[in-house]
């Protein structure tokens, strides 16, 4: 790394104990960590047959990440080595404190002996290994330093094993207190898996650490760029690694991977400045360095151009500046048709689809992007072009078995191709269109394939697999699958595993936390706390306006706030309807059909109740068509016709059922009770008393489902419904026993002030 900075002659320097050797390309220095790491590698080939095969296994696992690693304070490496073979970190820590309480000499002929490990017939190193490497260049590195810089370096060795000295005196009375037997039983239980620790770079590992050398800085970069994609968990807080970014640059600011890194930190907060500015700084250093012109001949100083144009486009579009993005693709739109370069345009053309949706919905580009993407060879585009046209045609509202045959091909794509990340997004897609056309049974059996899925991505132990946006929204989606079905405590654990899989500084928290919210809404609406459920609007609207606006208008709703929810439901209404919103457009009608309920004005729902039954059966929205049904068979019961609402009930209450939330269930099968009462009127009496006795185990199976999910107003609402069918049949014990327990809710909870007929849910 340093070697892109300093001159091309011999210039060593001094910087925190550590001597940089950079001579003519050499790309590494010599540290006291380092020595150790060479002490460790003289005492395992001193070791030789005595190691039994699990202490080698495990120490051969655990050198890589050492020698590729930050350097670590002595502590740390001892016991990394200690957790694999004991007896070899106490001979390590006997050899240095030799080396380091002795005289210089002793750290000459250390180095004189390394160069017979690849002697004889059979060394015990190789030279072309990944430890032999090593092991030429830290003594090519230290034969090139001058008597001063060694004498440095032995100064430096001395204060590492002070350090660490100093540190075993202040811990060494809590060292005796720790149990032998524990620590065995956790060796044991952990075997093989144990030294992989270190393969995770710690903030404390690195504030300790000196300059990286290139081999250490790029491994650094690698392992920080993979975290970010597979665990932000395990990756340095964005402002620690900002820091360790700012670290590196300063001692080489042609670095371009580490600019690029720092673009990627940059988006994880949001920092629109910040991440231009890194990304701007990535391809200036990538021109500079002239990487690209060496693996692109001349064609190099181009590509960068127009490559760097279309990610600002791609910036832009990510923060919402489509204006910007507009100007960016289309001067890297401009470079590529120049530059004769068909890949550059059609990752260009995907990019003005997206922002060409912004204005219009067309299907054109988006289907000339996946003809050529396919015709070009790209298999990651193409597929997500169709994952785009899938998702844009059940919006408006094709078949689900066509939208699934489409996905069916992509997949195709991402098993021929071994693209991991696609297959998630299409198992993810399929859980949303489910979702959509509300079939929850589906949408539950495609979320709980891709959970159980493991990833075609070899990732390290430890590193959770698959923490993308994809994973995000599948188990979002599973936990308000399982609040509707009432498993709170459920839907709370999956919700907690989301906040630990993705922290509240991950780009993908926002996810959870809007589901997190609603599920509380509907928590608090259920119990009939809607001062609870008026608070928690403001963090919904935070984080999706529409939803917001929505559960603030069914807010005022149950406080008979009527005019003030007619107008906001009205204002939504336009916007959505603007926006092609079409499933929140029927939400909204239905609500506005259920204010003209409460007001009296029943045949002015009924327009209302149709425009939403001809939306959803358009979009194919069948779940909400069902709903919408529901409220029509409601209708005509206000209205005087409940044999009619009976029969249409038939039609609509076996989705409901099936794919439906418990609320819905139980409002469901409290309306069925209703019409049957309201039908049995004019029934003989022997049918009437069969009539209302059916009517009565309805009630019983609505009271489980409102149960279920906590809805005290609608037990109470059942409750009297059957104490009144009990006092008619002349059942007083039953009448008795509903009476007492609709006082005890009607105590608790406020009067809706509203008649029981006027309300369907």
């Amino acid at each position: 790394m340093a070697s892109v900075h300093e001159s091309l002659y011999f210039n060593p320097m001094m910087t925190n104990g550590v001597v940089h050797a950079n001579v003519f390309g050499i790309k590494d220095w010599v540290t006291p960590y380092k020595m150790a790491l060479l002490v460790l590698l003289s005492e395992l080939g001193r070791a030789g047959a005595q190691l039994g095969l699990l202490e080698r296994r495990r120490l051969n696992r655990l050198l890589l990440p050492l020698l590729q690693g930050p350097d670590m304070p002595l502590s740390r490496l001892r016991k990394a080595i200690e957790e694999s073979c004991p007896h070899l970190a106490s001979s390590v820590h006997i050899r240095l404190k030799l080396m380091a309480e002795g005289e210089l000499k002793d750290m000459e002929q250390f180095f004189d002996d390394l160069s017979d490990s690849f002697t004889g017939t059979e060394p015990e190193v190789h030279k072309t290994s990944v430890v032999g490497l090593f092991l030429r260049h830290m003594i090519l590195a230290y034969n090139k330093l001058s008597f001063s810089q060694v004498y440095k370096l032995y100064t430096a060795l001395q204060q590492y094993f002070q350090n660490d000295e100093k540190k075993n005196g202040i811990d060494e009375s809590d060292m005796e207190l720790t149990n032998t037997e524990e620590l065995e039983g956790k060796m044991e239980k952990e075997e093989l898996d144990v030294p992989l620790r270190v393969l995770l770079i710690r903030e404390e590992e690195i504030s300790c650490s000196g300059p990286l050398s290139q081999k250490q800085a790029e491994y650094f970069l690698s392992q920080q760029a993979s975290l970010l994609k597979n665990d932000e968990t395990k990756a340095l807080t964005p402002a620690s690694l900002q820091k360790e970014l700012n670290n590196l640059l300063k001692f080489n600011p042609d670095f371009a991977e580490a600019h690029y890194l720092s673009y990627l930190n940059s988006l994880r907060v949001q920092d629109v400045f910040s991440s231009t500015h890194s990304l701007l700084h990535y391809f200036d250093r990538l021109i500079l360095t002239g990487a690209e012109s060496k693996s692109n001949g001349d064609e190099g100083y181009g590509r960068s151009l127009r490559y760097a144009a279309l990610n600002l486009a791609a910036l832009h579009c990510r923060f919402g500046h489509y204006q910007q993005a507009e100007l960016a693709l289309q001067e890297a739109i401009r470079i590529a048709q120049e530059s004769n370069d068909h890949v550059c345009l059609q990752h260009c053309l995907s990019w003005l689809y997206i922002l060409e949706q912004k204005i219009f919905d067309s299907c054109v580009l988006l289907e000339h992007s996946v003809n050529k993407s396919l015709h070009f060879g790209l298999p990651y585009l193409a597929s997500l072009g169709i994952q785009s046209l899938v998702q844009q045609r059940a919006f408006a509202g094709k078949a689900a078995n066509k939208l699934m045959d489409a996905l069916k091909d992509s997949d195709l794509l991402h098993w021929k191709h071994s693209l991991s990340e696609l297959i998630d997004i299409s198992i993810a897609q399929k859980t949303a269109i489910w979702r959509l056309y509300g079939r929850s049974t589906m949408a539950l059996q495609q979320a709980q394939t891709l959970l159980s899925m493991n990833s075609l991505e070899a990732v390290n132990v430890g590193v959770q697999q698959n923490n993308t946006e994809s994973f995000a929204v599948v188990l979002c989606h599973l936990a308000e699958l399982h609040a509707e079905q009432g498993y709170f405590a459920a839907a709370s654990e999956i919700l907690k595993h989301l906040k630990e899989r993705f922290p509240p500084n991950s780009q993908h928290a926002q996810l959870w936390m809007l589901f997190d919210q609603k599920i509380q809404f509907e928590r608090a609406m259920n119990d009939g706390r809607y001062h609870i459920a008026d608070s928690l609007v403001a963090g919904i609207t935070a984080l999706n306006s529409i939803e917001g606006i929505y559960r603030k208008a069914i807010v005022l709703k149950a406080q008979n706030q009527m005019s003030e929810a007619h107008k906001l439901l009205q204002k939504l209404l336009i916007h959505c309807q603007k926006i092609k919103n079409t499933e929140m457009v029927i939400s909204v009608l239905l609500s506005i059909a259920e204010l003209y309920w409460r007001s009296s004005c029943h045949t002015i729902a009924l327009p209302v109740l149709l425009q939403a039954l001809a939306l959803s059966r358009e979009y194919s929205l069948q779940y909400l068509a069902s709903e919408t049904v529901l409220n029509l068979a409601f209708s005509q019961l206000i209205l005087g016709i409940p044999e009619q609402a009976l029969n249409i009930l038939q039609t609509a209450i076996e989705p409901v059922l099936a794919h439906g939330a418990v609320l819905d269930k139980g409002c469901a099968m409290f309306l069925v009770a209703k019409c049957q009462v309201a039908s049995a009127a004019s029934y003989a009496p022997q049918k009437k008393i069969e009539a209302l006795e059916s009517a009565i185990l309805n009630l019983n199976e609505a009271k489980t489902y409102f149960a279920k999910v906590d809805c005290k107003e609608q037990l109470r609402d059942v409750l009297y419904f059957q104490a009144r069918l009990f006092h008619t049949l002349g059942k007083t014990q039953e009448r008795n026993k509903c009476a007492m327990l609709f006082r005890q809710l009607h105590q608790e909870l406020p009067a809706h002030g509203v008649p029981l007929i006027n309300a369907f849910k």
